[in-house]
């Protein structure tokens, strides 16, 4: 029976959560500015060039500097990899397992400080950074969980004479590859899953939040992982990414990001270089272009609420996002009306503040190009809530909520991922209209409906096709074991994140016939002449 129980989010109405985060928000800012070199094979190493690392709501706050890597540093480290790789491997499953939830351990002694650091290095708000945590934990537990069934409950069938048997085999070296927009649980997801399935890593975390990667490759250091099972390796994607990904002795990529990054890595991995015995595995999560179906029968008030917290939590920077709400015709106005008044309430403001909804952007790049996609947008949509510059802490850090409604379905902003808190409101003749508009994208991540008619809800359920859909609650926050994610399409290849097979990917499958009818047993003076036979049976 399984052990795993998910970690509970705190909730921040109890005091003692309050004070406990304000108080990991100073210890934390007593810590920042710190230099963190790259890590290979257990040795601390100085690069050149270093990334510093700041506050996006205060640029001048700097969270830490970071080594950034070069090729030769991408050669050495996938090099120390390799030669850990025998004795990982053949660590038992329990012994990596152990090092996991020694880790989970540690993480949640240090939630708060973790917290703390998401909301200054990535602009996470409280909710969302001890969301992102918790999700964490859960991932070292329920992997440490999953390679003990996987190596105990093997598939076996032995006929008579026979006996077979099918293990797991870890793949070799693989590439972490993780986005900023979770720079905790998605970098631990990888990490972990490579890791207990006895690949050894290259962990390359992203540009924006690579002190955040540092203290999760600390927790591991401290567990006891081996030198050179797992290596700290941040650097610039455009100086190290295409030779990380290339590089011919690395068997795995996993890499969460952009649909354009990802599906130019799979095209890389494919090509075969000279001395390359294998074939590349590529575990790629990437975009979505995610839409919620507000039905004439649903409680309008409720999907709002879920509306507002699938569009706009964590200013929408997530894949799993909202941007698109898809309305039919007779509560079309009613819904666009309270959804407004609803929005006009959310607080807008630096992470660390308890009450922020709609915290900074993570950084002036993508700034510029939400407001590119809204400038579009005005000349093909109805907007009908833009926040006042005035209400903006930083206009240049800053984008508040933005909707537009009478969105065309083919226009870019009902078609292409906008990773910030902008949303399209969609209108809809029928039900089944509704349905052929939210499966009309390139992309099938996640996907909402708010219905009280039994009709619609399992006409969604059947052709809705998304990897997850929602029905009557909010479309994101998924829950590992509870809610396995993965995308479709465009957004993956549907393999789930946090559920029952996701650590198979990791693996070659191996399967092992013996024939036991033999003539007798070989004495043991043949298999090792110096031994002693006289008490061999003959």
């Amino acid at each position: 029976m399984s052990r795993f129980r998910n970690e509970p989010i705190h909730s921040f109405t109890n005091e003692q959560h309050r004070t406990q985060y304000l108080a990991a928000l100073k210890y934390v800012r007593g810590e920042l500015g710190r230099e963190h070199p790259l890590i290979i094979e257990g040795q601390s190493i100085r690069t050149q060039n270093w990334i510093t690392s700041t506050n996006p709501a205060d640029p001048d706050e700097t969270v830490g500097v970071v080594a950034s890597a070069t090729t030769t540093d991408v050669d050495h480290a996938v090099a120390a990899a390799n030669r850990a790789f025998n004795g990982w491997r053949n660590t038992s499953p329990e012994a990596r397992a152990d090092i996991l939830r020694k880790v989970a351990t540690a993480l949640r002694n240090r939630r708060f400080e973790f917290n703390a650091m998401m909301t200054l290095e990535a602009a996470k708000p409280w909710r969302e950074a001890d969301a992102d945590t918790a999700e964490a934990i859960d991932y070292l537990d329920y992997y440490a969980d999953r390679i003990i069934h996987m190596t105990r409950q093997l598939r076996r069938r032995d006929l008579p004479g026979e006996e077979n048997h099918m293990v797991f085999e870890p793949k070799g070296v693989c590439v972490v590859l993780s986005p900023w927009s979770f720079p905790l649980a998605l970098l631990t997801n990888m990490a972990a899953a490579a890791l207990v399935t006895g690949n050894t890593v290259v962990m390359k975390p992203a540009s924006n939040t690579p002190v955040i990667a540092a203290g999760l490759f600390d927790l591991f250091r401290n567990a006891g992982i081996p030198d050179g099972v797992l290596n700290f390796l941040p650097g610039q994607g455009a100086t190290i990414g295409t030779h990380l990904v290339t590089h011919p002795n690395v068997h795995v990529i996993a890499f969460t990001g952009s649909r354009d990054v990802g599906t130019n890595i799979r095209r890389q991995a494919c090509d075969v270089a000279p001395n390359q015995r294998h074939i590349k595995k590529v575990i790629a999560e990437l975009g979505g272009k995610n839409a919620i179906i507000v039905d004439d029968s649903a409680d309008l008030d409720e999907s709002v609420s879920g509306v507002i917290k699938s569009a706009f939590g964590y200013s929408g920077q997530k894949c799993t996002a909202a941007s698109r709400v898809i309305v039919l015709q007779s509560v079309y106005n009613d819904f666009c009306d309270k959804l407004v008044d609803a929005v006009r309430t959310l607080t807008i403001g630096p992470a660390e503040q308890p009450a922020t909804i709609i915290a900074p952007l993570i950084d002036d790049q993508l700034v510029r190009s939400v407001r590119d996609h809204i400038t579009q947008a005005k000349s093909v949509a109805r907007l009908i809530h833009e926040t006042p510059t005035e209400r903006l802490p930083d206009p240049n850090r800053y984008v508040g909520p933005t909707i537009f409604a009478d969105v065309p379905p083919e226009s870019p902003i009902a078609q292409e991922e906008i990773f910030g808190p902008v949303l399209a409101i969609l209108r809809a003749n029928d039900f089944t209209h509704a349905l052929n508009i939210a499966n009309d994208t390139r992309y099938a991540l996640t996907g909402g409906l708010y219905s009280r008619t039994p009709d619609h809800i399992d006409q969604t359920k059947r052709d809705f096709l998304v990897g997850n859909l929602y029905i009557n609650r909010k479309i994101t926050g998924s829950r590992v074991d509870i809610e396995p994610f993965g995308g479709l399409n465009m957004s993956g290849d549907g393999a789930k994140v946090g559920g029952p097979d996701y650590l198979h990917q990791y693996c070659n499958v191996r399967t092992i016939t013996e024939h036991t009818l033999r003539h007798g047993l070989a004495p043991a003076a043949e298999v090792d002449p110096g031994s002693d036979t006289s008490s061999i049976p003959m």
